[in-house]
């Protein structure tokens, strides 16, 4: 068992720094209160070429904040003295936009949409293997590809540059989730896109979270765009996936 570790830890690390070409030194923030786990990532991260802060405590995450910039935070759930999902509020509170990423052992929906309602860009379910973790810290470390500023779709428009959607010209904040998946939709309007689509281009071939991640995101996509009396235009094909479309 311990030689299958090594070679997934391994395997992960040639992952990652197979996607660094030209990439800068990324650092990231670990809150994790378990030594054991914090020391694991904190050395996979470093053997990956990245460079890495690991703090046991929300407090002490929160004093570094103040005075550095980070790239992405790997955030644990369970946390000692204040929860995960409460520092995570906090960090918004104090317009701290880096994309987070939540670890938990909690399986439920109510959950997971409580991160999310927090702040959260997305969940890694315990236990996950080396490489799937790396994976998910890769995909928010990959600069934009795109050279459009923009994309439109009859009255909602992404900007690329600021990450951001307008709609009837009211802005709309996205999570960095909730922005992959709607341009991912805006780049392919009026085409029907199947989960394993959406799963592939927005998550990774090889995601190994929650089946129902994408309705999750969907849902506050929605929330989001159609506040108010704005109409529909995320419109469900049942059995399928979804569709960028007017009503």
């Amino acid at each position: 068992m311990k030689r299958r570790c090594l070679r997934d830890v391994q395997t992960a690390v040639d992952y990652a720094k197979s996607l660094q070409t030209g990439f800068c030194v990324m650092n990231i923030l670990i809150v994790e209160d378990d030594t054991e786990n914090g020391r694991y990532l904190e050395r996979g991260l470093q053997e990956a070429g990245w460079q890495p802060v690991w703090h046991n405590n929300p407090q002490a995450a929160m004093l570094t904040l103040s005075g550095r910039v980070f790239d992405v935070i790997v955030l644990d759930r369970m946390l000692p003295g204040m929860d995960g999902v409460d520092a995570l509020r906090l960090m918004r509170g104090a317009n701290i936009t880096t994309p987070v990423l939540m670890l938990t052992a909690r399986t439920s929906i109510a959950d997971r949409v409580e991160g999310l309602e927090a702040g959260a860009d997305d969940y890694l379910l315990n236990p996950y293997r080396p490489d799937t973790f790396l994976r998910f810290i890769s995909v928010y470390l990959r600069p934009s590809e795109s050279s459009k500023p923009h994309l439109r779709f009859a009255d909602l428009t992404l900007d690329l540059g600021q990450r951001l959607a307008v709609r009837e010209q009211q802005p709309i904040s996205l999570t960095m989730k909730e922005f992959e998946l709607l341009k991912y939709l805006m780049e392919h309007p009026g085409e029907v896109l199947s989960r394993e689509q959406i799963l592939e281009n927005v998550w990774g071939y090889n995601f190994m979270g929650e089946s129902n991640v994408i309705e999750v995101y969907v849902r506050y996509l929605r929330l989001k765009l159609e506040d108010g009396d704005r109409k529909r235009i995320i419109q469900t094909v049942r059995g399928i996936g979804y569709v960028l479309r007017e009503p």
